[in-house]
């Protein structure tokens, strides 16, 4: 009779579904508690977890025989086990997902030092402790196994944990964060053919291994040719649709499952395998949108909290009840940390990356619970490694470990959140060639071709990198009282955040998936539902979450038909204003006219488009002309700096003075003012870039007083598409005196107020930019 029956005949109730179902509703009570606790002292969400399976773990609460009788039963672990799977499975391809893939290609060598650096030093000290720790542990079996499961547990670094830690502690995006999760990607490379070794060990006479090995290239191979093709059939289904139905999300992530679980049966890990099929997901379109919508709130909330607490309810720490057991843990954490350490920090002396970020990449690169615990498992099941103290002493340092750093790299990031932190640079000071991050603002579908159009010119070169976000805004509306229950409110009443919206949701991803699909650049999409009061707060801190160095925003008037532009809402104004108070980065707001830069190129035109730039001076202006480097860049921009000086600068040689030499050197005689003294700084080194190459024109314009000056811009509106000016200026000039006489909106500035007035006969859209001039308390 096996053991079911027996614990059945012996009054015993086991059931392994009711058993795991009670652990799981255990893992997420006790961590939301602890993530109550914890969160006030900063402290991210993995570690309350996988401190909630501790505390339920055999180390506290299972300790008690009741609890423990409960929980481990023969039967329970292998449902465990299938659970942690399906976890994994869903986990890693959510990550593919989610991962900046493009940034991944560019710094795959940094990327591949730092884990190769530190999994080099790792699999030494692996190998040199082996015979201490087989011999103190009383191991029977292959040393070679047990020094590969070292290894694997010395060098490993949790790449889940890792991401969802920077998450948390809001510095994923940063550069640190973004080369910390790919590190430990390619780290999860070399533990997964680690453990590869470890899983065809009891199988190392088997011929057909290569066969096995080719077979399973062949499925991953399958799977991202077949979503491709499934995703572009789903994409072009049903275009009405905002995202794919239930049953469409089940059948892609049945072949998913499927392949990795194929996968598994045959002896291979499919953790990169998953991650390589998310990341190969077609990003564009409503397939991508939906599954990382439904996957992302299901993973963070519930799937994630629960492998974490799997991850914390492995350990027993009761059994470091002797010093010899408890020298073995302290070694095995002391080589990793060491490992970790000093690899990481030796490359990144070598790259040259500043210390603190060194420091930080080593520490995360130190956080463990993955790769190694399935290693441990898998030798256990295996047969590789005979002793069970190894094995629960190595489960128990793996969790220590991971309970350690992750409260010290939160220590570190919120005291070095001045170094760590957002670090805004102007585009002044930014080269045209570096990576551009910028985050578009609308609220509904209007303004979305000129906005998409922007970006695909900001982009400069197609060699130029570029991390677009397109947030669309929507108020909240007030709840309106009412005493109808909600079953008895009408259906169209009933609604929750992916109603908001409405059919504009369905124009702006049309227009974004058609930009996508042309131009190969993936628009990172996001939803903002806040009153108008509170919108401001959501979108710089977003910004600032993502490290943006530019905020665009629609203005408050549209375009009708007459070419009028007439006034929306008045929170929208209202809420420009605020993100031009409060934002830690540039911000520009778009007059959209429909004939902006850009909006040709989406469509597959090749018409050349014409952009000036007005330069009047000062900071703002600056800003300008930093970013419109990049405009005129793409080869399909006609850009063109118009300089307005004084007339008494061209009669006096107070000015800038610009002397075409052999050498096509741009000469700049000062008059001593500090602001004009940066202007021509900056003219000068604009013109002999791409003027004197031809890349780019310049013209400078004389007037006397604010009127001619508005003399000018009317005499060119017709010249170019679109205009792009600085809000400031040069503060009260005699180029714009009187100009504010007929000022209606201050948040432009009084040329970009000028250029919007609907008394100006103006066919190109606008672009007013104001530079952000950090505060006292951010310096």
């Amino acid at each position: 009779m096996d053991d079911r029956g027996a614990c059945i005949m012996n009054g015993e109730f086991v059931n392994p579904v009711l058993t795991m179902g009670t652990q799981v509703s255990c893992l997420l009570v006790i961590s939301h508690f602890f993530q109550l606790l914890l969160k006030p002292l900063g402290q991210p969400g993995p570690v309350a977890q996988i401190l909630a399976g501790f505390v339920l773990g055999p180390s506290c609460l299972s300790h008690i025989g009741r609890v423990r009788n409960f929980f481990f039963h023969n039967f329970a672990v292998d449902y465990y086990e299938t659970m942690a799977l399906y976890a994994r499975i869903i986990i890693m391809f959510l990550m593919g997902l989610e991962t900046d893939f493009p940034y991944m290609r560019r710094n795959l060598r940094v990327a591949g030092m730092i884990a190769g650096g530190s999994s080099l030093i790792c699999t030494i000290f692996a190998i040199a402790v082996t015979s201490f720790i087989y011999e103190e542990t009383g191991a029977h079996g292959s040393g070679f196994m047990m020094a590969i499961t070292l290894a694997v547990i010395l060098s490993n670094t949790a790449a889940p944990f890792v991401a969802r830690l920077a998450h948390d502690l809001k510095f994923a995006r940063s550069d640190v964060g973004r080369l910390a999760i790919s590190s430990s990607l390619i780290g999860d490379v070399y533990s997964v053919f680690l453990l590869t070794i470890i899983t065809r060990n009891k199988q190392r006479y088997d011929s057909s291994i290569w066969v096995k090995g080719f077979f399973s290239l062949v499925i991953v191979i399958s799977v991202i040719l077949i979503n491709r093709h499934a995703v572009n059939w789903l994409n072009r289904r049903n275009r009405n649709q905002k995202y794919l139905k239930s049953t469409e999300i089940f059948v892609l992530l049945a072949i998913l499952f499927v392949a990795a679980t194929t996968l598994e049966t045959m002896g291979f890990s499919s953790i990169i395998a998953c991650f390589l099929i998310g990341s190969m997901f077609p990003r564009g379109g409503k397939a991508a949108r939906t599954l990382l919508i439904k996957l992302s709130y299901s993973v963070h909330n519930f799937i994630l909290p629960i492998y974490f607490g799997y991850t914390g309810f492995k350990a027993d720490v009761t059994l470091i009840n002797n010093f010899r057991n408890f020298a073995i843990v302290a070694i095995v954490i002391l080589l990793s940390i060491g490992g970790k350490v000093t690899g990481t920090l030796a490359v990144c002396f070598h790259l040259k990356i500043p210390l603190n970020e060194g420091v930080l990449l080593a520490f995360l690169m130190n956080l463990k619970g993955h790769v190694d615990m399935l290693a441990l498992t898998v030798g256990v099941e295996n047969n590789v490694m005979s002793s069970q103290v190894f094995y629960n002493l190595m489960m128990a340092a793996v969790i220590i470990n991971s309970l350690i750093w992750g409260p010290v790299i939160a220590l570190m990031v919120r005291r070095e959140h001045d170094i760590l932190g957002y670090k805004h640079i102007a585009f002044e000071f930014q080269s045209p060639e570096s990576e551009l991050k910028l985050l578009a603002c609308v609220h509904g579908p209007r303004p979305v071709a000129t906005m998409i159009g922007l970006i695909a010119t900001c982009k400069g070169p197609e060699n130029i990198a570029i991390t677009p976000y397109l947030m669309h805004l929507i108020e909240l509306p007030e709840k309106t009282k009412t005493n109808l229950l909600y079953h008895q409110k009408a259906e169209d009443e009933l609604s929750d955040d992916d109603d908001y919206g409405g059919n504009d949701v369905l124009e702006i991803n049309e227009a974004v998936d058609i930009f996508a699909a042309e131009t190969g650049v993936m628009i990172h999409q996001v939803k903002i539902v806040s009153p108008f009061a509170n919108m401001y707060a959501d979108v710089c801190e977003f910004a600032e979450d993502i490290r943006a160095s530019i905020i665009i925003l629609p203005f408050h008037k549209h375009q009708r038909i007459d070419g009028k532009l007439e006034s929306g809402k008045e929170g929208v104004r209202i809420t420009n204003q605020k993100v031009l108070r409060h934002a830690k980065c540039s911000v520009a707001i778009l007059v959209d006219r429909g004939l902006t830069a850009g909006t040709s190129y989406t469509s597959g035109s090749e018409s050349l488009q014409h952009v000036a730039i007005l330069f009047f001076g000062g900071p703002d202006d600056r800003e300008a002309l930093g970013l419109s480097k990049r405009l005129g860049m793409h080869h399909h921009i006609n850009l063109t700096v118009i300089r307005f000086l004084h007339t008494s600068d061209r009669a006096q040689n107070m000015s800038v003075n610009i002397v075409q030499k052999e050498e096509n050197i741009l000469l700049a005689t000062s008059n001593g003012d500090d602001e004009n003294d940066d202007d021509n700084v900056v003219l000068t080194d604009f013109y002999n870039r791409y003027v004197t190459s031809g890349q780019m024109g310049y013209v400078e314009k004389h007037v006397e007083n604010g009127s001619e000056t508005a003399s000018a811009l009317r005499d060119m509106a017709d010249m170019y598409s679109m205009f792009i000016v600085g809000k400031g200026g040069r503060g009260n000039s005699a180029l714009t005196t009187g100009m504010s006489d007929w000022e209606e909106c201050p948040e432009l500035g009084k040329v970009g107020d000028l250029l919007a007035s609907s008394d100006f006969d103006l066919s190109g859209s606008v672009l007013v930019i104001q530079q952000h001039r950090p505060s006292k308390n951010e310096t």
